[in-house]
């Protein structure tokens, strides 16, 4: 059982006395408040936990009283370093799984200062770092949990992080505190503390079912997405083109070039979702599902990476084969066709597309699944 008395003075003033005497305000030396919530011990079987209520509820003097110094939230961070210095003394590959982990997954995003980053990538970076601060297998409880962004972003980066710590990625047991209860369903928390009916609540819930549609685009639509592309944000005119969209929203963008020298084999040459969406696996289903569309044509899909989350997932998963390993080498001074965007001077992993051998029947639609509640629906 917590029981909490909480109290502050009221000070005195020619305002304060009009104030009360307009609304009707009782005025005491001190105002007092009281929060009581049974909570049972938590024990240490649990990964995801939640505390909701609306403002003045007392959700974060709970969690202060559950947690103490381990509630963390947003801090100040410097105006002349890149975000990816800002999470101290760790690896550089174990920050880059942390940004990945909360949705931040562009390198171009990495290397700047946070005051010009979007309110949603400032978040994802306080969230990181939080997660960073705290040993393995330790709590981190996180006050005003996407209490700044839009509640698309908030329904992302919460299905994101209970994602990431449920397979492992980030090493600790993490608790969001809100007043949005929107998140509840896409954290699927272990267990929720509603400070609104004071009441403690287990639970195991099924994140929603993320339904994409993907169709072939013109090439205009990749203005949306080429300033997020970490490589250039230009495109070959020969390039096919696919646009997914979520709830009518374009979310992912992926094109594919035909290989030089190569009969009906061709190889992913972009692919960008928009930083609201990131965390989901969005970018991987949908090249899947461009993948089967061109498995269905007869065709061969190969995709050649140097993000860590995009060649840990080829590794995982039965749909990819690994065909190369390169390590980083001279770039070439010129390129051998004009405009052609080559490996060469960065670390890459090759893999192609295997998908689901034989073929399946049909050409007009497919599902693929992409993790829990996830499906994408491709239109030929």
């Amino acid at each position: 059982m917590i029981d909490i008395h909480v109290e502050c003075p009221v000070y005195d003033s020619f305002r304060v006395q009009q104030v009360a005497g307009m609304f009707d305000v009782p005025l005491a030396e001190k105002a007092r408040e009281r929060f009581r919530v049974d909570v049972p011990e938590l024990g240490d079987d649990w990964q995801v936990g939640l505390i909701v209520g609306p403002s003045g509820s007392g959700k974060s003097t709970v969690a202060r009283r559950l947690f103490g110094p381990r509630l963390a939230g947003p801090r100040p961070w410097p105006d002349d370093r890149a975000v990816i210095d800002g999470l101290g003394e760790l690896p550089v590959k174990q920050i880059t799984g942390l940004f990945t982990a909360v949705g931040f997954s562009s390198p171009p995003g990495w290397v700047k200062p946070y005051r010009v980053l979007s309110g949603g990538e400032r978040f994802r970076c306080d969230l990181a770092r939080a997660l960073a601060e705290t040993p393995g297998g330790e709590i981190v409880a996180f006050d005003e949990f996407t209490s700044v962004v839009d509640r698309n972003v908030a329904r992302v980066v919460s299905a994101a992080v209970a994602k990431g710590i449920r397979q492992g990625r980030i090493g600790c047991r993490f608790v969001a505190v809100t007043c949005h209860y929107d998140v509840t369903e896409w954290l699927a928390p272990d267990w929720v503390i509603d400070m609104a009916a004071s009441t403690f609540q287990r639970r195991c819930l099924q994140r929603p079912p993320v339904e994409l549609k993907l169709f072939r685009c013109a090439h205009g639509a990749w203005r949306l997405f080429a300033r997020h592309h970490y490589l250039s944000g230009s495109l070959s005119r020969f390039a096919r083109c696919f646009l997914a969209t979520w709830e009518g929203n374009p979310v992912s963008f992926c094109a594919t070039l035909s290989l030089i020298g190569r009969k009906r084999r061709w190889r992913i040459t972009r692919m960008v979702t928009l930083p609201d969406y990131q965390g989901l696996g969005i970018g991987m289903a949908v090249a899947e599902a461009v993948g089967d569309l061109h498995r269905r044509q007869g065709e061969r899909l190969n995709l050649t990476a140097s993000h860590p989350a995009v060649i840990g997932h080829c590794r995982r998963s039965d749909r990819w084969r690994t065909v190369g390993v390169s390590r980083a080498r001279p770039r070439r001074t010129e390129p051998f066709l004009p405009g052609y965007r080559s490996a060469a001077g960065r670390a890459v992993v090759s893999f192609e597309y295997r998908g689901d051998w034989p073929a399946p029947v049909g050409v007009h639609a497919l599902a693929c699944e992409a993790g829990r509640g996830f499906n994408a629906h491709a239109e030929a």
